[in-house]
């Protein structure tokens, strides 16, 4: 199942690294080629021979060994695997990985790949309950980091408890569920995302209070299922998911333009917040007070209507095209009325009032409208909603297809 697949291992310093050499084994046996890179405090516990013996490549450890950044260089390494994985993910690894750290070569990879990530966690039961690794813990799965583990049991420590690293064998298994084809292997899917910040003068804009949370889950979400993801984003507070297309633009015509340009695809998923208006009369330098106490006059106009656009196309057109409403009053009939105006298969509607914390929180309750009506969700994480969309948009190309 792993034949030619390539395992960049990422061993950490904790006792359970000794597991490290098992798991290498078992990888090679199930015909992956794995690149290790052995931290300083994981060489404490399993030597760079044992691994380099292993794994039949040499071991990786320096971020500053010039002999191989000329050969083969931190990014390209941490690019040309199809995964990496994390044994054992000690609390500091895990925190340097949450906080974006990147001090030594294994946290400088885990920065700069683009590729999904596995960790198997091993500690000590206390420092696993601890609030800050509660915290890092959330920040992680958030950002789609994957997990195996811990479980519970004896430490080395004398202790009892979660946090004792799996076995290699369930480690092998979490990789191959991690890099088995999802159901939208081969299908292209293009998601929007974020708002669109359209110019006053050089240094003003008008814009919204969307971070891109929703739209980013999404297109993980669509990731994770095998798809190949096209990722049109505004200038969102939240970063983009690794693992897919990133195109960065500022406006909506920018949006416009670069959602033609990734065309063609089987889905479009528009969750971005485009504004509906651009300043017409925008000033090329920053305006001033001039103590007149005048205002100034800004003229607007209206932005390209995206999601009609795309929806109404007559060649080209995606199979499922779906759009987002977010509205703050009589959610539902405005959803409704919106999908037949613009010509979408799907609307996901939601209350984004202030009172609901919905727009640029971390929770989302949404209704999907389609041809057969509306379908009501309760209240969930926003990577919880994206993955039951993305699991919907699955079934309904799973359909198209046939």
């Amino acid at each position: 199942m792993l034949a030619g697949k390539r395992i960049l291992l990422i061993i950490g310093g904790g006792i359970a690294a000794f597991k490290a050499p098992e798991l290498i084994r078992l990888l090679r046996g199930a015909g992956a080629t794995v690149s290790p890179v052995l931290t300083k405090a994981g060489a404490e516990f399993v030597t760079p021979l044992t691994v380099s013996s292993l794994a039949g490549e040499a071991v990786h450890s320096d971020l500053f060994d010039l002999t191989h950044e000329a050969e083969i260089g931190h990014i390209q390494l941490s690019r040309a695997a199809d995964l990496v994985v994390v044994v054992a993910a000690t609390a500091d690894l895990m925190a340097k990985m949450a906080n974006g750290l990147a001090n030594d070569l294994a946290s400088t990879l885990l920065l700069a790949t683009d590729k999904r990530v596995l960790i198997a966690p091993a500690m000590n039961v206390r420092m696993w309950e601890h609030a800050a690794t509660r915290r890092n813990i959330a920040t992680l799965k958030a950002d789609g980091v994957l997990f195996v583990g811990p479980t519970e049991g004896d430490m080395a420590c004398g202790e009892f408890g979660e946090g004792r690293m799996v076995e290699p064998a369930q480690i092998l298994a979490a990789i191959e569920d991690a890099l088995a084809d999802g159901p939208l292997k081969g299908r292209h899917i293009l998601v929007t995302s974020g708002p669109t910040h359209e110019p006053i003068d050089p240094v003003r804009y008008i814009a919204n209070r969307s971070s891109g949370a929703q739209g980013t889950a999404l297109a993980a979400a669509l990731r994770d299922l095998g798809a190949q993801v096209s990722f049109v984003t505004g200038p969102a507070t939240v970063p983009p998911p690794y693992g897919v297309k990133v195109i960065k633009v500022e406006t909506a015509r920018e949006m416009l333009e670069a959602v033609q340009g990734a065309l063609s695809a089987d889905a479009a998923i528009f969750a971005a917040a485009v504004a509906d208006w651009r300043v017409a009369n925008a000033a090329e330098k920053k305006m001033k007070k001039d103590g007149s106490g005048k205002l100034p006059t800004l003229e607007f106009a209206e932005n390209p209507d995206i999601l009609a656009t795309i929806s109404q196309m007559e060649t080209g057109r995606p199979g499922l095209v779906v759009g987002f409403a977010a509205e703050t009053h009589e959610v539902t009939r405005h959803a409704t009325e919106k999908r037949a105006r613009k010509g979408c298969d799907w609307i996901v509607a939601n209350d984004v009032s202030p009172a609901t914390g919905i727009m640029g929180g971390s929770e989302n309750a949404v209704t999907i409208i389609d041809a057969q009506g509306a379908e009501t969700w309760e209240r969930m994480s926003k990577t919880e909603v994206a993955r039951g969309l993305a699991a919907r948009i699955a079934r309904a190309l799973g359909t198209v297809g046939e």
